[in-house]
């Protein structure tokens, strides 16, 4: 009895020994970070793409948005699409980021042009001439250096909060107009090239923020070239008085040509 008791002893020295010198890592695994998050606004949303789901009609979110066409080729092991039409960086950072987690491997989003308030300033430019487009414009200029990038910082902070492990790619806004185009209603050619010198504008501010807290920024403009709004081929819808919202928004080849391209390569 006596040495059965003895060996228990030592067996259960052992097992503790072995426990006390067990590798970390191996006591407790962390989750695998596989799954994709797609945040942002209206052009992560896929408005102006057409073909919209069933659910959350009020956020517009198109089968044919990058997100989609994304999670469709790569298959993530889970996918959450949580963009939404006209939201802010505070919509975003008050109803977006609960499905953020530490599985979450993979965040885009596209956030700041509602912030700017380039729906208005593009009325503006539309319907009230060169000096209150020109107006309007340097009043979102301003917006974007102040209360845009402070909101951002807080956007991207609580970003790598929620999801540790994820790789995060911010992805910036396209030149809306071409400058040697023709359009029924387009915009001078001054003005065309103020709105595309403000959307450069808003992409600096976005990017800097972004490389401040260690996500990818991947640039669209490239991929739209040739393809704004007044182009032969655009890949943008231009003033649409019957579907107002979707006006100034990517179509489904400015997803699949423009922003997914991007997307794969940032990711």
């Amino acid at each position: 009895m006596r040495q059965s008791r003895t060996a228990a002893g030592a067996c259960s020295l052992l097992l503790a020994a072995a426990c006390a010198f067990a590798d970390p890592a191996t006591a407790q695994v962390a989750p695998v970070a596989t799954g994709y998050v797609a945040l942002g606004d209206s052009y992560s949303a896929g408005v102006g793409a057409g073909d919209y789901l069933s659910s959350g009609k009020e956020c517009k979110r198109s089968a044919r948005a990058y997100p989609v066409l994304w999670a469709e080729t790569h298959g993530p092991s889970s996918f959450t699409f949580a963009a939404c039409n006209g939201a802010r960086t505070t919509d975003v950072l008050a109803d977006q980021l609960g499905h953020l987690g530490p599985r979450t491997g993979l965040v885009t989003l596209t956030a700041g042009g509602s912030d700017s308030g380039f729906g208005s300033v593009m009325t503006t430019c539309a319907l009230g001439g060169d000096t209150r487009c020109l107006s309007a414009l340097s009043g979102a200029r301003t917006a974007m250096d102040g209360t845009l990038a402070h909101n951002l910082d807080r956007l991207y902070t609580a970003i790598r909060e929620r999801a540790p492990a994820a790789r995060v790619v911010v992805l910036g806004y396209p030149h809306l107009y071409h400058l040697r185009g023709t359009c029924r209603l387009g915009l001078a050619d001054r003005d065309r090239a103020a709105v595309n010198d403000a959307v450069d504008h808003l992409n600096a501010v976005i990017a800097m923020s972004a490389a401040g807290h260690g996500f990818t920024f991947a640039d669209v403009t490239a991929a739209f070239a040739g393809h704004e709004i007044c182009s032969a081929s655009p890949w943008l819808r231009g003033v649409d008085v019957l579907a107002i919202t979707e006006s100034y928004h990517p179509t489904a080849p400015g997803q699949s040509l423009g922003y997914l391209p991007a997307l794969t390569r940032a990711s």
